[in-house]
């Protein structure tokens, strides 16, 4: 498993753009499938999007697509998740996922590691 510390929530209004990160630790991190997730209060956490290990490959749930995007930088064992347009339902706590494989995953079922997450705040 990898420790992962996401960062970069907040407060926004709807419109605006955020950028969360995830820092891994360890030397392997190209080896990772990574994810975010999110969860709502009151509701359970759901799937956002997902990068292959040398970012060739992404996937994103249907209410983000076109507005959010995944990258990663191997170098800098970080992946990113820039978010565009935010509106009121994207209010969440961001999580970001981790595990070894190839391609992407979308089921949280499949990862082994998880960050703390973080608190994004959407107001309208």
């Amino acid at each position: 498993q990898v420790q992962l510390v996401e960062s970069g929530g907040g407060l926004v209004q709807a419109g605006d753009s955020l950028r969360l990160s995830c820092v891994a630790s360890g030397r392997t991190f190209s080896s990772y499938i990574m994810g975010w997730f999110r969860q709502a209060p009151g509701k359970e956490r759901t799937f956002v999007a997902t990068i292959a290990r040398s970012g060739e490959r992404t996937y994103y749930a249907d209410s983000v697509k076109g507005r959010f995007t995944i990258s990663r930088d191997n170098a800098k064992n970080t992946v990113y998740l820039q978010m565009n347009s935010l509106k009121s339902e994207d209010t969440a706590v961001y999580y970001c996922a981790a595990r070894v494989g190839i391609g992407v995953l979308t089921h949280e079922s499949y990862y082994d590691s998880w960050g703390q997450g973080t608190q994004v705040t959407v107001s309208s």
